[in-house]
């Protein structure tokens, strides 16, 4: 083969191969993660708003719905009964009981997502993630922390939704889930009033994954 008076070696293909993987990655499926009250939901909230290309696999649950919250868009609220019958259907990549409650996601979201080319972002707790990781090791996880532990009880009691000691609780398992940070790819602080320089945070890291070698493609 030639161009311009040039012969180009048999080797010109796999070359070839290899910068279109970069020029056209694979999919990531990325989970981020944090313990209870340090704004996974606002941050993700935010990255929709600013219209990433993502796409968001929204949570099965059956706790209440909070009043602000939106069927299908902050979560998918299932009566118990309903949650039971897909676990027993094996609809989830990933379910468990926390505080009592139900959360899960959805195995068919994130399937055909990916299918179709674009990335997926999971928000899970830290149990959730571990689960979903072995599982997918393929997966990126970011593990979101607060700039302060007076922020984070700031945030878990501006709520108004938790009695005393439900918020005791709370407390406690989010310093426990802090300590697992180091079993993240990256640990992305959430500073007060800054959604908008987290979500690029988390953006350039996705992106930054896109470039790394010999990263494999997700298998769910």
């Amino acid at each position: 083969m030639q161009s311009d008076g040039l012969i180009i070696p048999p080797q010109a293909g796999e070359v070839m191969a290899l910068i279109e993987r970069y020029l056209h990655p694979a999919p990531l499926l990325v989970i981020i993660s944090g313990p209870s009250g340090v704004g996974k939901d606002s941050v993700v909230r935010r990255m929709r708003e600013l219209a990433y290309p993502f796409h968001f696999v929204v949570t099965a649950t059956d706790r209440p719905r909070r009043p602000a919250e939106v069927n299908g868009i902050d979560y998918h609220f299932l009566s118990t009964a309903e949650f039971e019958r897909m676990i027993a259907a094996d609809e989830f990549l990933e379910y468990a009981r926390v505080y009592g409650q139900y959360k899960g996601v959805p195995k068919a979201q994130a399937r055909q997502a990916l299918a179709s080319g674009m990335d997926v972002i999971m928000r899970l707790d830290v149990q959730g993630t571990a689960t979903v990781r072995q599982k997918v090791p393929q997966a990126l996880t970011i593990f979101l922390v607060p700039p302060s532990l007076e922020v984070l009880i700031h945030r878990l009691r501006q709520r108004g939704t938790e009695s005393a000691e439900e918020l005791q609780r709370r407390l406690e398992m989010a310093l426990a889930e802090l300590r697992c940070a180091g079993a993240f790819d990256y640990v992305v602080v959430n500073h007060e009033g800054a959604l908008d320089q987290t979500a690029a945070r988390i953006m350039a890291i996705i992106q930054a994954e896109k470039c790394r070698v010999a990263r494999q493609a997700v298998q769910l």
